[in-house]
């Protein structure tokens, strides 16, 4: 797979090896997002030991790990009999020779032997702290690397020199490789959303239908199955879990709604919520001007765009897909993508607007996100605690240009957050996919932003796009 990106990551890892003293860093994210692709491409011009676990008897991923060192070093195999005498060996070896250990799904060796942490930790003081080495440790089992490896209960807590917590990419880095035009940039990115391994399985010269049709309406395609694969690696029964994320891919958003969707009790179904969020497969959302601790108007909703499309259009759908992926596509999938792909662009509106700070566009805002409040929504409010400034904005992904209309709604709603004193400074901005209405940008005042695709696309422009051929 193509590197692409993660640049930041790259310096982090390269400054902490060239750095005087030992390096130890934890490297950990959900699966697909390209851990080992960023462990690969720092070591490729560095002296390293790769190791990858995997789910077999301790017994033979230890003879396995030993291995990997002896070959390293040009070293005969050694007689070991114990995890503490592997690493052992190891930190005998590296006291002669700076070089690199990454040891990736380290989460496997643990669920093997849970005592792996304490032999890192003999490793890590006795040896690793003499030296100039770096060791890398790398896990998709989020909740495993943060209990078993950066926990407070861990042996090996308060002794890594850094972390790495890598997430998908956002829309502007996933620009870099999807190459559609920059509406048919959107859309797809609602398919694919950030993952790495997603983004570079579709094939940009063909139109996002071919793309979904091949590599996700296929039963042969890797996509296919993938969130099933990707649930039963993680869970023993996902059964539960996965009609759970239907139904907020459905838009049962609510406890309340996902019980009723389900049939789970609200008991139970709090269990597995909380599941899912530790799996970073679900975001909690609270209203922006609430207190995420103590505000019980939660909402949830799936945290990657690719797993949303699949439980809203494959999952219930499978059987059709099966015999005539074709209709599935024309008759289900092509009438409710655009409704599909409002969501996405108001989380992109939402990026933007945060890259509209950073750039000085905007005046700075401390929190940005949802709100709604009874039959209220607004898409999106910024607050600025410290200079009782506020921002109000909607995002509009229709056909028809936004008007008088929206402008009205937008300020009646925005009457209605009850936030900071009564002179706070209200500002408002518009993001619309077919533009605005002739005029409204004349008749509205200084503290109204109106934003369209053109202007966007320049925003996250990371070089010229082609155009796409992409059917609509």
């Amino acid at each position: 797979m193509t590197f692409y990106d993660r640049g930041d990551e790259l310096n982090a890892l390269e400054s902490a090896f060239e750095s005087p003293g030992h390096a130890f860093f934890v490297i950990y994210g959900r699966r697909r997002v390209g851990k080992t692709e960023l462990i690969t491409e720092f070591c490729a011009e560095r002296p390293h030991i790769y190791f990858l676990a995997a789910q077999e008897a301790e017994e033979r991923q230890r003879e396995k790990f030993v291995a990997r060192v002896a070959e390293y070093f040009e070293d005969r195999v050694p007689r070991i009999d114990g995890w503490d005498d592997a690493f052992t060996y190891l930190g005998e070896k590296i006291e002669t020779e700076d070089t690199i250990v990454g040891i990736d799904e380290f989460p496997y060796l643990v669920e093997e032997n849970d005592s792996l942490p304490s032999y890192v930790q003999g490793f890590v003081d006795e040896h690793l702290q003499e030296t100039n080495s770096m060791l890398i440790l790398c896990g998709s089992s989020v909740s495993t690397m943060e209990s078993a490896v950066l926990g407070h209960e861990s042996p090996l807590y308060g002794r890594r020199t850094g972390q790495l917590d890598i997430a998908p990419f956002s829309f502007k880095q996933a620009r870099d490789v999807i190459t559609y035009d920059f509406t048919d940039a959107i859309r797809s990115y609602a398919v694919t959303g950030g993952t790495p391994m997603y983004l570079t399985l579709f094939d940009y010269e063909r139109s996002l239908r071919e793309n979904v049709q091949s590599n996700i309406l296929s039963p042969a395609a890797v996509l296919y199955n993938e969130p099933e694969f990707l649930l039963r690696s993680e869970l023993r029964t996902p059964a539960r879990y996965m009609s759970i994320l239907e139904a907020l891919a459905l838009g049962h958003t609510t406890p309340n709604e996902i019980a009723g969707a389900t049939g789970i009790d609200s008991g139970p179904l709090s269990k597995y919520l909380q599941t899912l969020r530790r799996l970073r497969l679900i975001e909690r959302d609270v209203p922006v001007t609430a207190s995420a601790k103590k505000s019980k108007r939660s909402r949830y909703r799936v945290a990657d765009e690719f797993l949303r499309f699949w439980f809203r259009f494959v999952e219930p759908n499978r059987s059709s897909i099966e015999e005539a992926p074709d209709i599935v596509y024309q008759g289900t999938i092509a009438p409710a993508l655009p409704d599909h792909v409002a969501t996405t662009f108001e989380d992109i509106c939402q990026e933007a607007v945060w890259e509209l700070i950073r750039r000085g566009e905007f005046a700075p805002y401390s929190e940005v996100g949802r709100w709604w409040y009874g039959e209220d929504e607004i898409d999106i409010v910024g607050l600025a605690p410290n200079d009782d400034r506020i921002l109000f904005a909607e995002c509009k992904w229709t056909s028809e240009s936004v008007g008088e209309s929206l402008v009205t709604d937008l300020r009646q709603k925005a009457a209605n957050v009850r936030w900071g004193p009564d002179d706070r400074e209200e500002q408002f901005a518009l993001f619309s996919k077919s533009g605005f209405t002739d005029g409204l940008a004349q008749e509205l005042g200084s503290e109204w932003s109106l934003l369209t695709l053109d202007e966007m696309n320049q925003l996250f422009s990371v070089g010229e796009a082609p155009e796409s051929d992409s059917d609509k």
